[in-house]
């Protein structure tokens, strides 16, 4: 079953690949449009605060499908939604491809946690049919660009913690076909907190 779920996910992988052109946007276009997305984000994307997402070197392509999925509803936040109401493609992309060439700032983990999470985010949990994080978001946390999967790395843990309970209780469901909320819907409140801790000093 374990395998069933690993070729699943690759295989969707695969059909989002195939499915979103590459982002083509330009980062100095993307700069100059992002004065009111730094009001939360920070201005090199490095957010201080720890409700909003860091988006500092996260994938142009990952950015992109948040943006429209905010625009369309696909994903819940009034905030965010009156963000981009008005952006066009290319601003999105433009945006996207700014936020993508900088440099995220790293953050450190709770050494209590470590051990945990380390060994879901390797190597998952076969018992409970949960795959790997890294199958996704590779070793390093870095995402994987072209799939579109979201780097994690040095994220805000107040953040991704919040994430993973939106994802297991289904308020947040814009995953590609239902990956996040299979995963986190099978994981304990301690075992998403020493993940998300684990992950803002994974680099």
């Amino acid at each position: 079953m374990r395998k069933s779920l690993i070729l699943l996910l690759s295989a969707t992988a695969a059909a989002v690949f195939a499915q979103v052109a590459p982002a083509q946007g330009d980062a100095a276009a993307g700069e100059a449009k992002s004065a009111l997305c730094a009001t939360c984000h920070g201005p090199d994307g490095n957010s201080e605060l720890v409700i909003n997402p860091k988006i500092a070197g996260q994938n142009a392509r990952y950015m992109i499908k948040q943006m429209q999925d905010f625009k369309s509803g696909a994903r819940p936040g009034p905030i965010m939604a009156a963000m981009v109401i008005n952006l066009s493609d290319e601003d999105i992309e433009d945006l996207a491809a700014y936020y993508a060439a900088q440099t995220p700032t790293l953050l450190g983990a709770d050494p209590d946690s470590v051990e945990l999470a380390e060994s879901l985010y390797r190597s998952g949990n076969s018992e409970l049919q949960v795959t790997a994080c890294s199958a996704c978001h590779s070793p390093t946390g870095t995402g994987n660009a072209p799939a579109g999967f979201p780097a994690l790395g040095g994220q805000h843990p107040e953040y991704t913690l919040q994430q993973l309970k939106d994802f297991r209780a289904g308020v947040r469901a814009n995953d590609s076909d239902g990956m996040m909320r299979l995963v986190t819907e099978r994981l304990t409140d301690p075992e998403l907190e020493a993940l998300a801790s684990y992950l803002a000093g994974l680099h």
